[in-house]
């Protein structure tokens, strides 16, 4: 595949290795990578059908880094504390022993509240306002504080609710006036219709009949805690891919796992909360960033296993890149994209790809990132 775009000087390996990437994938597949460096853009890159530096695909999960830096932002201006129960603002929220639930218990993912009994339907998951009201009542799955496990579709419907009760507008309304459109990023929590034709769809995984079956063979039930953490125990259960392509999903980013962005977009986001960029200032201060960059909750997720290790709101990703500050934070997402801060080299990283990775795998992320790494250290 060609490879379009531009680098930096002194960052030509990039370039080299996200071509080796690419070359090793389908022409389906399709690939961006941004990267900034100290609010410096230093790569643009993509490469595959249909794909250019302007393509908005799902994101899934990266979508959190946005809630994240919604919550960060507004706890910086002392709106809400996060140390307060949920309950305080959204009295329907204590039934069923969630009274003392904190909002740092929901975006460290220790409340218990994962999803609800008999699962949420793809339409209930669209919209954050249907998921909080079905979360209200429910019983949590372990004993807040206890344990902690990846809440991938519920977390920051909860963290919405209360921002609602608190501002009167939504978590989608905020991101909008305050990051996404002063910084112009081009990433969205609830994609304007104007925008639609910009959008390519995700793919699922090319594997064999055989593999297919050896893997969900594998996988835990339905009703367990990995599958109700992951939409499994709804009738049917969640289809990941028809998630992101649902026109209802992308009008309303539900901010867990709804946003629509590419590569500049989400490597943008994070330039944009910690330098700034385009001469703009950074969304956060330095003991904004120190507090939510830190580590929360550590060791075996539930949910996700050794996969999880979370800051607030963000996943901690100084333990997923060794080759990072101890206290780097972003999200992923489960068809491919990645993206994170790391204060200590100044990195900002944005990735997405247009089709999941065979068991929700992505090497590449690795060879990446330390490109981006080895070439800012050089610089």
């Amino acid at each position: 595949m060609n490879v379009h775009g531009t680098v930096a000087d002194g960052f030509e390996q990039v370039r080299e290795e996200f071509a080796a990437v690419v070359a090793e994938q389908s022409s389906e597949v399709g690939a961006q990578l941004a990267a900034y460096v100290h609010g410096r853009r230093v790569a643009d890159l993509w490469a595959g059908d249909e794909v250019s530096g302007d393509t908005l695909t799902g994101v899934y999960s990266s979508t959190k880094g946005a809630a994240a830096l919604v919550t960060a932002l507004l706890v910086q201006e002392g709106v809400f504390d996060l140390d307060e129960p949920v309950a305080r603002h959204w009295p329907e929220f204590a039934a069923a022993g969630k009274d003392g639930i904190t909002l740092r218990d929901v975006i460290t993912h220790r409340s218990g509240v994962i999803g609800v009994d008999g699962g949420l339907s793809a339409a209930e998951l669209a919209d954050d306002a249907v998921i909080a009201r079905r979360l209200a009542a429910q019983r949590p799955y372990w004993r807040p504080g206890s344990a902690y496990g990846y809440g991938g579709f519920v977390t920051f419907a909860i963290v919405n609710e209360v921002i609602r009760r608190v501002t009167g507008r939504s978590l989608q309304q905020v991101y909008d006036q305050r990051i996404r459109i002063p910084y112009g990023l081009d990433l969205y929590l609830g994609l304007p219709a104007a925008e639609e034709e910009r959008f390519r769809p995700i793919q699922w995984w090319t594997a064999t009949p055989e593999q297919e079956a050896a893997f969900w063979a594998n996988l835990p039930g339905p009703h367990s805690i990995l599958g109700i953490g992951y939409g499994l125990n709804s009738t049917p259960p969640l289809d990941q891919v028809a998630f992101a392509n649902t026109r209802a999903v992308r009008a309303n980013g539900p901010a867990s796992a709804g946003g629509v962005g590419s590569a500049r977009g989400l490597a943008g986001l994070y330039a944009a909360a910690v330098w700034g960029i385009d001469d703009r200032p950074p969304l956060l201060k330095p003991d904004t960033v120190g507090d939510f960059s830190m580590l929360h909750s550590t060791g075996g997720d539930l949910v996700r296993g050794d996969q999880g290790n979370y800051a607030l709101g963000f996943q901690a990703k100084g333990l997923r890149y060794a080759f990072l500050g101890a206290n780097a934070f972003g999200h992923d997402g489960s068809a491919g994209s990645e993206s994170f801060a790391d204060p200590v080299s100044g990195i900002a990283f944005g990735y997405t790809r247009r089709r999941f990775g065979f068991g929700w795998s992505y090497p590449e992320h690795d060879r990446l990132a330390a490109a981006v790494h080895r070439a800012a250290a050089a610089s």
